[in-house]
């Protein structure tokens, strides 16, 4: 199933993003999240891909047993870092011929120890090259990433969102957007978006906070901000795990509360291959009938 085509079908829908583990201990607690939250009937799951070559292996392999062996709808993630043109050819092609149909096609971040970013001779320097590759070679839905407070390396807004525009005019059919944490500015992403004349649905992406630490870490890196309000909430508490959790299970379900009531097609967690806020958010909006 295409992820576009899910889109078309009137109900909001829901996903999670999980990352390749690292060692066999990691990859089964993987599974047993894929399990857990399997009961809430996602549209699709995706799964990130690291800039090492055993984790673009594991990547592959993860997307083809979701999909083939566990029966959940899987988008594998595929960047730009360290391939040749050819090398992300036969990534695709193992990806397509194991049945994937959804790729979310990235530049990718700057390899460790890197000061910026450099494209690989014979490969490609910006995600819409990737996206407008992947089109020729497969007959599959091309998902992109989209920045509602901007990339880290745009100058401004409106040079991101000619990049945006590029990328969805090479071929990305569905947009997913970065963590943020305010409505407002998922909203005022989307108006100026269409603005420019991007049409694609556009995935509002929402990671419940379970660390104060790991969360400044994150934001710093993507250039989300996290609002006062919020910071203020968290700070007498930033040393005690469950009382963070469940600040950011609050401020999600609000969140999504907002997000679905203002028109969003659909939810897609972060989960950090974790389950538990991520199935208590989706638990409480499902019987709050906000989602299907």
């Amino acid at each position: 199933m295409r992820i576009a085509d899910a889109l078309r079908g009137g109900r909001p829908t829901v996903s999670f993003e999980f990352f390749p583990p690292r060692s066999p201990e990691a990859e089964q607690k993987l599974y047993d999240t894929v399990e857990q939250l399997r009961p809430l009937d996602p549209t699709f799951v995706s799964v990130t891909y690291g800039a090492g070559g055993a984790t673009r292996r594991i990547t592959v392999d993860i997307v083809r047993r979701i999909k083939n062996e566990i029966g959940i709808e899987a988008m594998a993630h595929l960047t730009c870092v360290g391939h040749t043109a050819s090398e992300l050819g036969e990534i695709v092609d193992a990806l397509t011929a194991s049945g994937i149909e959804n790729i979310l096609a990235l530049r990718g971040d700057p390899p460790a120890g890197a000061a910026r970013f450099e494209p690989t001779p014979g490969g490609f320097a910006h995600a819409s090259e990737l996206a407008a590759f992947i089109r020729t070679r497969a007959d599959v839905c091309i998902v992109g990433a989209a920045y509602p407070e901007k990339h880290t390396e745009a100058p401004d807004p409106e040079t991101d969102l000619r990049h945006l525009r590029a990328k969805v005019d090479a071929g990305a059919q569905v947009l997913i957007t970065q963590l943020f944490f305010q409505p407002a500015d998922y909203f005022s992403f989307v108006e100026r978006a269409r603005a420019t004349g991007i049409a694609a649905p556009i995935l509002p992406g929402i990671m419940p906070i379970t660390n104060v630490g790991q969360i400044e870490r994150f934001t710093t890196m993507c250039g989300a901000t996290i609002p006062a309000a919020l910071r203020d909430r968290l700070a007498p508490v930033r040393d005690d795990d469950q009382a963070v959790s469940a600040i950011g299970i609050e401020w999600a379900a609000d969140m999504c509360r907002a997000l679905l009531a203002g028109g969003a097609p659909g939810l897609h967690f972060y989960t950090l291959n974790r389950s538990r806020s991520t199935r208590e958010i989706v638990k409480t909006l499902r019987s709050e009938g906000r989602i299907g």
